[in-house]
């Protein structure tokens, strides 16, 4: 059974690829005014299909969830690309951490056992705080989280409830970039380095309000 499931998963990636419009901002930009007939003619429709694609992307790790989410603020506006984004981007990386678990589980600890002990050892200490600071802070891989949380204690509730609020601020920054997206020349325009900083600083927040906690009852 699982063989068959991870023999699905690759065909699915593979299909992905070849019917995935160019992974480039050019080629987003190129093809906005088609989406945007499609979501005019067929709203409900174009919306379930954004969703579940992005799902698929976010499960396999493909790149460009970054471009659906510009797409999803030149389109659905930011109140519903909020929705859209966040709940298929955290159920994708729900799913990822589900494979990661049950399917490449062995895969996962052979390749990447330095940082998993890094991973094991921050859970460990500070429990969901640890996750929720690494969601905050977008200089760590998207798939690599899922992948190694999927080898900790971390339960599947607590996963996708912290990772949803985590997500948050940098799905927001996209999205409302992508009101203009016909005006962007790269991706570098949307998070410069002081934008970089400030979601840095909240990804230490969450560690430092608990190292506060721990004083405070100790004292």
């Amino acid at each position: 059974m699982r063989k068959l499931l991870f023999a699905t998963l690759v065909v699915v990636f593979v299909l992905l690829i070849f019917f995935l419009p160019p992974g480039s901002l050019a080629a987003l930009q190129h093809y906005q005014a088609q989406f945007s007939d499609w979501h005019q003619q067929h709203p409900l429709q174009t919306a379930l299909a954004f969703f579940l694609i992005y799902v698929l992307v976010t499960t396999l790790s493909i790149p460009g969830a970054t471009l659906l989410t510009l797409l999803a603020g030149s389109q659905f506006g930011l109140f519903q690309g909020t929705v859209l984004v966040a709940l298929a981007a955290t159920c994708g990386a729900t799913l990822a951490m589900l494979i990661s678990r049950y399917l490449l589980r062995a895969w996962v600890r052979l390749s990447f056992a330095t940082p998993m002990a890094a991973i094991n050892s921050g859970v460990e200490r500070e429990g969901l705080y640890y996750l929720f600071a690494l969601r905050l802070t977008p200089i760590f891989p998207f798939f690599l989280i899922n992948l190694l949380m999927g080898l900790t204690s971390v339960k599947t509730l607590g996963y996708f409830a912290v990772s949803l609020v985590g997500m948050l601020p940098a799905i927001v920054v996209y999205l409302n970039a992508g009101r203009q997206l016909s005006q962007l020349r790269s991706l570098s325009d949307i998070l410069s380095p002081g934008m970089m900083l400030m979601f840095a600083l909240l990804g230490f927040l969450p560690l430092f309000s608990r190292w506060i906690v721990r004083l405070l009852r100790k004292s």
